[in-house]
């Protein structure tokens, strides 16, 4: 497929995908992917296909964004398996779009988790195009190229059961903010939004907060999914019950310490007492980190207050470029 055809396909899908949830049909397929999963809420799965339909599929992005490689479409199409995850709605859906625009077949192995949403597409993709290079995977064919996203786990099932061919594999990742201690009360609201987005469950979601020595933000929570408030009533159980001390939010709480939280509804915050001791610490944990929330550090991951939630085609996860690597494949 060449480059034109595939930015035809997926404008022509970011089109369709306008409004999605203000019908009777497509609140079906809101309500199914949320029945599937109970960590999605309607809320946030119109968010996420909103988000997709936006910021990646209009056709002067995908233009822009695809005049920056040369490479492609390859000369020579490959079969590449892309592994999704689950944790929150349409998260493989971008490797999908890079896989196929880059010139490649992609075989989905879909999460459980996410199955009725990623069906939802595949169906429309093949509507506008029935040779769209798109298909599920059956677990049986061979295939010349993996990107697998899961658990650090996962990541090691994915190194020893893919050794032989090209992979592209992510493990876990978590996201911090680093605060001047300036940020305004839109800012905090933004902050709030990367923090609690899809219940905390995304690579992106900000789980640890550099804060300025005496500088303590006030930060309101939004309404949170009924499964989150469950972790948090039992994580603040354990640290009172261990004699921990921990700042109640409502419904998580926030304990002092510098490293990422192991506990879902636990966010860890720190004070600094210089920028550049933040950016050591920042630069020493680079393979932890997904993205950064600031506007008084530079970092290669670099995101706005309220747009961790919201990448963008360039915002590459684990800043792998995976147009890159797939115009590589030989």
């Amino acid at each position: 497929m060449f480059v034109k055809n595939a930015i035809d396909l997926f404008s022509e899908l970011g089109v369709r995908l306008r409004g999605f949830g203000d019908d009777s049909a497509t609140r079906g397929v809101v309500n199914a992917a949320c029945r599937a999963n109970g960590w999605f809420t309607p809320a946030e799965v119109r968010r996420a296909v909103g988000a997709i339909a936006r910021d990646m599929l209009s056709r002067e992005k995908l233009e822009a964004w695809l005049a920056n490689y040369p490479a492609v479409p390859v000369a020579t199409p490959r079969r590449v398996l892309v592994v999704m995850a689950g944790n929150i709605p349409l998260v493989g859906f971008f490797d999908l779009l890079c896989t196929v625009v880059s010139g490649h077949w992609c075989l989905i192995k879909p999460s459980t988790k996410d199955t009725v949403l990623m069906e939802y597409i595949v169906g429309l993709l093949r509507d506008i195009d029935d040779s769209a290079p798109v298909e599920f995977y059956d677990g049986a064919s061979s295939v010349d190229a993996v990107i697998a996203t899961g658990s650090d786990n996962a990541n090691r099932y994915f190194r020893a059961r893919y050794a032989g061919i090209p992979s592209l594999l992510r493990g876990s990742r978590q996201s911090a903010a680093v605060l001047s201690g300036n940020e305004t009360p839109e800012q905090l609201t933004g902050l709030a939004d990367d923090i609690w987005a899809y219940s905390g469950l995304g690579c992106r979601s900000v789980s640890l907060l550099f804060l300025p020595e005496g500088y303590e933000p006030m930060l309101q929570m939004p309404a949170v999914n009924g499964k989150y408030k469950n972790n948090y009533r039992q994580e603040r159980a354990v640290l009172a019950m261990q004699g921990h001390p921990f700042l109640d939010l409502g419904a998580a709480v926030a304990v002092e310490q510098r490293n990422f939280p192991t506990a879902l509804s636990r966010i860890s915050y720190t004070h600094y007492k210089t920028l550049d001791e933040v950016a050591g610490w920042l630069a020493m944990h680079d393979e932890e980190l997904q993205c950064v929330v600031t506007e008084c550090l530079p970092h290669s991951r670099r995101a706005s207050f309220g747009g961790a939630q919201s990448p963008a085609l360039t915002d590459y996860p684990d800043d792998r470029d995976v147009i890159a690597w797939l115009a590589g494949l030989h």
